[in-house]
């Protein structure tokens, strides 16, 4: 992993005022809307494949530091490119690709006055080429879409370790005023966790995709379950043992400055196209992300990828337990099907598959259809069907055996003063659950009973603090201390002190002991 921070994003396009340009700008910003969305019309032209193995020869030639492109030099590329892959034998003449590649403004012409051996040949004006910076980038896009794979969807847990040492070395290089180091650090730590969030979206992206598929080929669920289910739950397992090591790190380095944290990374940084203040904002902007992802109160965004995680376990067990069902009886339903196209394709005539048909599906046989007298009771049931009046039967009963139904869907009835009481409820339980929690902070929760509030809250804490699953060692000189946090307070198991063997605590539930350890709970 790289300590350098990558290059900042630029700004996206304003879409409301299309073609503008700015007279005084170059490279890549004297690009218009129009021309970034030209860049892209290779990829739909009729000879899109021969545009994309070009592309590829001039890729591969920038990759030697070959950078200017003469049509014969492109043309040999391509047919070193044709001797490892067949498909690139399929490209014709180069030349008037390249002028539609320089026309939409993918690479870049210029004329080369040193190839002209004679005068002629000065005439007929000699051209190389080479990438325009935003056509690399239009070229780099493609190249992504098309070698995407399954394997780039997984959700990295093994980034935690790093994440916890870049954060310590971070607030070690602020408070010794290291500005190189906290560019470094707090660049590599914005880069990790923007890798860490795509490889999350592109992870339940793919579990989405699995779950649209699965009627079709249930095999290909039924073949990655397993390694699906161990993945997430030891990313979950990792993701809970490190979130409250990960906040207090957080914690530990905004209070070694985040304002001078942040003059060092901007003096450091080396971007020459930015302004002072601009690369103040852009690095105060990085470090608020790092705060949301691991050290906010509530709803952070480390909780919410646990949360999504839990979740998406639940999908994938529900997605079994349906496959399962499928196939309970040894036969899925699509080979039920399968076969019984087979069967239909092996009649030897027509009638032969009408009788297959109304032997599968029975749409033939008559309707029977059983509707009782509106008031029964006028009609003795002695009378014979011969002699009884009639029962009004309804066209679409008749017809397609179906009651017949109102008109348009019916009313909704909301009932809004239900609502409003249950949602009253629920703020009040949440105010009742935070108050309790501040008062276990301030108060303590030794020399007192605890009432039912402050009990409930601290079970809710203690869940958190192991779920983290850090054991917490006796001994002198104390140990490692496992914690957990909500409601804005903090929960940290400590060993108890030399000659005591345990803690009580007194609850209106009764006394709550515990073995060598001992609770602190602060705001």
């Amino acid at each position: 992993m790289s300590d350098d921070p990558p290059p900042s994003m630029p700004p996206a396009p304003d879409l409301s005022v299309p073609g503008t340009d700015d007279g005084g700008a170059f490279g890549i910003d004297a690009f218009t809307l129009d021309d970034r969305l030209r860049l892209f019309h290779f990829a739909a032209a009729e000879k899109r494949h021969e545009y994309l193995w070009l592309l590829r020869a001039f890729d591969r030639g920038r990759a030697n530091y070959q950078v200017l492109l003469h049509a014969s030099e492109a043309a040999a590329l391509i047919g070193g490119l044709a001797a490892e892959n067949p498909g690139a034998a399929a490209v014709g003449d180069v030349q008037p690709l390249l002028d539609a590649l320089a026309e939409w403004r993918v690479l870049d012409r210029s004329y080369d006055g040193t190839r002209a051996a004679n005068l002629a040949e000065y005439r007929n004006r000699h051209y190389v080429y080479q990438f325009t910076q935003a056509g690399y980038r239009a070229y780099r896009a493609v190249e992504d879409v098309v070698g995407a794979a399954l394997e780039d969807a997984q959700l990295s847990r093994l980034v935690f370790p790093d994440i916890l040492a870049d954060l310590a070395a971070l607030a070690e290089a602020n408070a010794a005023g290291d500005a190189e180091e906290v560019y470094r650090k707090l660049g590599r730590l914005d880069s990790v966790l923007n890798e860490m969030a795509q490889r999350a979206a592109r992870f339940y992206l793919m579990l989405g995709d699995l779950a649209r598929t699965n009627d079709a080929r249930p095999e290909v669920f039924l073949a990655h379950k397993d390694a699906l289910l161990a993945h997430m739950r030891e990313f979950t397992a990792e993701l809970g043992r490190y979130a409250p090591l990960l906040a207090q790190a957080v914690e530990k380095a905004a209070a070694s400055g985040v304002e001078r944290m942040v003059e060092y990374a901007a003096e450091a940084d080396e971007r020459l196209f930015r302004s002072p203040a601009a690369r103040l904002d852009d690095w105060r902007q990085r470090w608020a992300g790092i705060v949301h992802w691991f050290a906010e109160r509530e709803h952070s965004e480390a909780e919410r990828l646990q949360d999504a995680t839990v979740t998406a376990i639940r999908s994938v067990l529900a997605l079994l337990r349906r496959v399962t069902e499928a196939r309970r009886g040894g036969v899925s339903r699509e080979s039920q099907l399968r076969h019984l196209a087979q069967w239909f394709t092996s009649c030897a005539g027509d009638d032969d598959a009408h009788a297959l048909f109304q032997a599968v599906f029975g749409l033939g046989a008559p309707r029977h259809i059983a509707v009782p007298y509106a008031d029964p009771e006028l009609i003795a049931g002695r009378t014979s069907w011969w002699e009884a009046e009639p029962v009004e039967l309804a066209r679409t009963l008749v017809q397609s055996g179906r009651t017949p139904s109102l008109k348009g869907p019916g009313r909704i009835e909301r009932n809004d003063a239900e609502r409003a009481r249950l949602r009253a409820t629920q703020v009040r339980e949440q105010a009742e659950r935070r108050g309790a929690a501040v008062s276990l902070a301030r108060d303590g929760a030794y020399g007192r009973v605890l009432d039912e509030a402050e009990t409930r809250a601290l079970f809710s804490l203690l869940d958190v603090a192991l779920a983290a699953r850090v054991p917490v060692t006796r001994g002198v000189g104390g140990g490692a201390a496992a914690s957990g946090s909500a409601h804005g307070v903090r929960l940290t198991l400590t060993p108890t002190q030399p000659g005591e063997s345990f803690t009580t605590v007194r609850t209106v539930r009764g006394d709550l002991h515990l073995d060598g350890l001992r609770l602190e709970v602060s705001g």
